[in-house]
């Protein structure tokens, strides 16, 4: 029976790339082009290993990650982490869960790589080898302009988290792709539990009908710009602040701000 190996990442021409190869050293290649499609994927299927770009819309490669080490905590398969920004986080580059880095190069650079990675994955299984490899190469992008994307979702990060709320965002098919910490403590969850699940089971079952009612509400009345309702959560009164995400004027999903209530009672 042929391996199968998971290519998660947004850039056709990457995904197709390192599906030719993979298919040549007798793989067969499961395919997708963001995250949450990634989830999916390894929920209905055996995977035997996971490729993952860093850098996607919606679910990106860290919280694919993040997922993959919660939903599976005995991973049998190894987790290759690929980015054309991985060489400028070097410093960080451990902290991203995978069990190898490589960093994107030109295709011929890559070829040799990867061939070369595969062959020793082949001779020793991977949970023999104790040093996680880096494979540092010529990058697909300068340096300057990668330290400033980093720069920039460095900084959108910490103010995701950082700002005293939980935030949950949801896309146009009211699938959660992204989730702050303060949200999910506020739920008692890790994010393997919300990811990629519906927006409504962030909220019990009795409280889903208002809720979904002020969902419909901002989506369906544009003059509506946000719809704030009080919810239960077990013991904890919360309140829900839902918004509709806009991108470039179109609607493109929801953002869910929950806060506890009890801390401002007087």
């Amino acid at each position: 029976m042929k391996q199968q190996a998971l290519v998660v990442d947004n850039d056709f021409f990457f995904v197709e790339f390192l599906t030719d190869l993979l298919q040549q050293r007798g793989y067969e290649v499961l395919k997708a082009y963001d995250g949450k499609e990634g989830i999916v994927k390894l929920k209905t299927c055996h995977i035997d290993i996971l490729f993952v770009d860093m850098v996607m819309p919606k679910i990106d490669g860290k919280q694919l990650i993040q997922y993959t080490r919660e939903k599976f905590p005995d991973v049998p398969f190894p987790i290759v982490a690929i980015s054309g920004t991985l060489i400028d986080q070097l410093k960080d580059v451990h902290d991203i869960g995978a069990d190898f880095y490589f960093t994107k190069a030109p295709v011929d650079i890559m070829t040799t790589q990867i061939n070369r990675f595969l062959d020793r994955l082949e001779q020793e299984p991977f949970q023999t080898i104790h040093d996680p490899e880096f494979q540092e190469s010529v990058p697909l992008f300068p340096r300057q302009s990668t330290a400033e994307l980093i720069a920039v979702m460095d900084f959108q990060e910490a103010f995701f988290n950082c700002i005293g709320v939980g935030i949950f965002i949801a896309d146009e098919d009211a699938v959660i792709i992204k989730a702050n910490e303060i949200g999910l403590e506020l739920l008692e969850k890790s994010i393997c539990d919300v990811l990629s699940c519906h927006i409504t089971t962030l909220v019990p079952a009795s409280e889903r009908p208002q809720f979904v009612g002020a969902l419909k509400n901002v989506a369906r009345r544009r003059s509506v710009k946000q719809k704030m309702v009080p919810v239960w959560l077990d013991t904890k009164r919360i309140g829900i602040t839902i918004s509709l995400l806009k991108i470039n004027q179109e609607s493109a999903g929801w953002i869910v701000v929950m806060e506890d209530l009890k801390p401002w009672e007087v």
